[in-house]
């Protein structure tokens, strides 16, 4: 086990390097969100048009908020959005695509 005093002024990496140890709750996260993102995309319900844009409305003043598919994307390496939606629709497809983002990805 690792002991660490308080006085001693060591950054988190230096600490995750000691332990022979990584970061792994920004990759949990992205997993989890991109299961249930498949998830939803699989139904046609509300959960569904929101997540598409697909509802009528006006948007907020100020800088558009990043949404959850961008982050998505990006952490799967996906080119497009299209890309993306189709393998939604295709559960192994999809499945397979997490496992090799959660190996390579950039959390």
């Amino acid at each position: 086990m690792l002991r660490i005093s308080w006085t001693e002024r060591k950054s988190n990496e230096t600490v995750l390097i000691e332990a022979s140890s990584r970061r792994s709750l920004i990759k949990t996260i992205r997993k989890r969100q991109a299961t249930f993102l498949g998830h939803v995309m699989r139904t046609e319900k509300l959960e569904h048009l929101i997540t598409t844009g697909k509802l009528d409305g006006k948007r907020g003043r100020g800088k558009q908020r990043e949404k959850m598919m961008d982050g998505l994307k990006r952490w799967l390496g996906s080119g497009s959005s299209t890309e993306t939606m189709t393998a939604m629709g295709h559960r192994e497809l999809w499945r397979n695509m997490i496992a090799d983002a959660s190996k390579h990805g950039t959390g």
